[in-house]
Formats: structure tokens, sequence, C-alpha cells
């Protein structure tokens, strides 16, 4: 089965709140969408939001590496060499991740419809169904604690928190007020978003730890490039640390791990490139007896499908962080997967399961 053609589109849906995170303010999820069609009418979705402070990408340069690198050597090669097909993304350009990860899950929607199979089952199908998370942006801590009311009432019971916006002391005081708003049973997870240095985040850690707050993990506390502070972090505190803008490649994670700087990964396709080179990392992380979180960036319900079938197949990816079609005010695709609250249906449809394009979220 050969490819036809390869079309891009910009697409935009505006989030109903504003996402706040240690690093940007997002209220448009602005995402490229990829269509793969194949000589007998098979088509493959996928899509590359810009996230131009952890990847670098933005929407000109993720349009332009499909457009004019990706898809003159693409077109007229074979499915069924799927193998070079992955090689040739990969050895086609440096970095540009989330260009690569677009084109990457539109493939891997084609090959699972050839082979008749839901992608998760195709990948290795692990489990059928997976629980979301979902995130509390930072604000101030009353309005943090409410909100994590409401996630908690709509029927989620993992929040992950975002904190590293502001001092350490009003980190601690937003944990607290969503503690005493929500009780103990609740799992909590913080993401720091790179923004505490390595001392700083184990005296802020180890105060969590003494005023009995319980938080689950949390999530890359320093600085990407990093890995010794990083590696401090994760040897002196209890509370188990993930790695996550550290780890783009499975060059990443191979440091990572074998050095000990981390004790769990969050794989995202944005950042690793796709799910072929997604799969190395899980495998690597497997090897070394780590579990892994698969998570994304604001993405829209493509990315977020391609993203859920993958961390399904796979044994050792026990957390989901898969909120995003949640924020946003519409659906750019019908079907892929299907939220009833935190869990998350795959579907029993070959390949990713979607269907058709949402036009009215086609910006251009």
């Amino acid at each position: 089965m050969e490819i036809a053609s390869i079309e891009t589109f910009r697409g935009g849906i505006p989030l109903h709140t504003p996402f706040k995170t240690a690093l940007r303010t997002v209220t448009v999820a602005e995402t490229i969408i990829v269509k793969i069609a194949c000589e007998d009418g098979t088509v493959g979705w996928g899509e590359a939001p810009p996230t131009h402070v952890i990847t670098g990408d933005s929407l000109a340069s993720i349009q332009y590496a499909i457009e004019s690198i990706f898809k003159p050597i693409l077109i007229g090669e074979s499915l069924n060499a799927r193998e070079q097909l992955f090689e040739k993304v990969e050895e086609s350009m440096v970095r540009n991740t989330s260009a690569k990860a677009a084109i990457d899950m539109a493939l891997y929607d084609c090959i699972a419809q050839q082979a008749n199979m839901p992608l998760h089952q195709f990948l290795g199908g692990y489990r059928e169904r997976i629980e979301t998370d979902y995130t509390v942006s930072v604000n101030r801590p009353e309005e943090m604690a409410q909100d994590a009311r409401k996630y908690i009432n709509n029927g989620f019971s993992v929040l992950k928190v975002k904190v590293g916006k502001d001092e350490i002391a009003t980190d601690i005081k937003r944990i607290q007020a969503i503690r005493a708003e929500i009780g103990p049973d609740v799992l909590i997870r913080l993401d720091a978003n790179q923004g505490w240095q390595a001392k700083e985040a184990v005296r802020a850690i180890g105060k969590m730890e003494d005023l009995g707050l319980t938080i689950e993990l949390i999530e890359q506390p320093v600085n990407a490039h990093d890995f010794e502070g990083l590696k401090y972090v994760t040897q002196h505190t209890e509370t188990p640390i993930m790695a996550d803008e550290s780890v783009f490649s499975p060059q990443d994670a191979k440091r990572i791990l074998s050095m000990g700087a981390a004790d769990l990964i969050n794989i995202k396709l944005m950042k690793a490139g796709g799910i072929h080179q997604a799969m190395k990392i899980a495998k690597l992380a497997e090897s070394y007896g780590v579990d892994c979180m698969v998570g994304s960036m604001i993405e829209t319900k493509i990315g977020i499908t391609a993203a859920a079938h993958f961390a399904a197949s796979q044994p050792n990816i026990t957390r989901y962080d898969f909120d995003a079609p949640l924020m946003l005010t519409g659906d750019m695709v019908n079907g892929g997967i299907t939220y009833k609250d935190s869990r998350i249906e795959l579907g029993k449809e070959p390949g990713l399961g979607i269907r058709s394009m949402n036009q009215s979220f086609i910006v251009e």
C-alpha cells in the first residue's frame, strides 16, 4: 500500500479556561493537522501543536518541515517497509520533533488500519482502557483549591498541579489550600515545569513531606539541561521525581536512567518525534525497571488519541496525562478516543478510529 498524498491544515480551538504553567499561558489550541492518503483510500491523521518554550517548534516550522522535507521523501513509498519510512523521517532533519510526531502518528494510523487492528493492539495491546488525571493551572491558592474541588466533583481522582511560577512558599500554600479542600485521599502530582533550582527544590519537597501533603510525584523540578541537578533532587528527597523536559530522545533517556537521575520518565510524542521513538524510550525504561507516564502538550483529540493508544499498549506506562481535549470548546475530528469522566475508551475501530475532520476549526 503506497502513500498517495500528504496534506496539511492549520487549526485552532479556543480553550474554555486559560491554561497556565510556569512557562506559558495558552488560550487557543493551535495546531498543524496532517492527512496522509494511501492509494487504496486509507486515510491516516496526525497533528502537531507549536510549543515554542519546550520543543522550539512553531506553526510555520512544523508546516514547512512536513510540506517541504517529509512530503517529497514519503509520497510513493510503501507502508510495507515501515521501518524505512520512520528511518527516513528521523534522518531527514535534526530536531523538529513535533513535525516528525505528526507524520509518525498519521503513518501509524494507516499501518494499523492496513493490519485491521486498533492502534493500541497493533503496538502491543496491554490495556483496553486508561484513566487520565486533570491539570490544575497555576493561580492564586484559593482559586486553585476551588478548581481542584470542581475537577474532583466532575469525576477525576488524580490531579496534576502546576507550580514553579512564584516563590516556593507560595507553591506550598497552593498545595496546602488544595489538600484542605479535597482531603487526603486524592492523588496529587506536582509539575514545576523547570521552575526551581536543585537545592531549593530539595528544601521545598522536604517541607511538603514534613507537612504531610502526600505528593505522589514531582515532575521536572529543575531546568531541562540540568541533569546533575535533577539527580541531586532525586537522591535527596523521598518523593519520586519524574523527568519530563529533560527527556526528548532515547539518548536522553539512556543518560537519565544510567545516572539514576529520575525515578520516572514522562514521554510525550511531541518531544520524542512520534510513537516510533517513544516506543524506544518506553522499552529502555522498562529494561531499567522504571515506569513511565505519557503526557501531551495542548493538543486536540487527534494527537491525544495517538498518545493514548501508544500509552495503553505498554506494561510499564502506568500514568496518563490526557486531559487536553477536555479543556477545549470543541472537537477537531469525529471519532477517536471517548471520555467518560476520567476514563478513556480507545475503541475497536482500526487505527486511531478517526472518521473525519471538523472543518469549522480549520483556520486556513
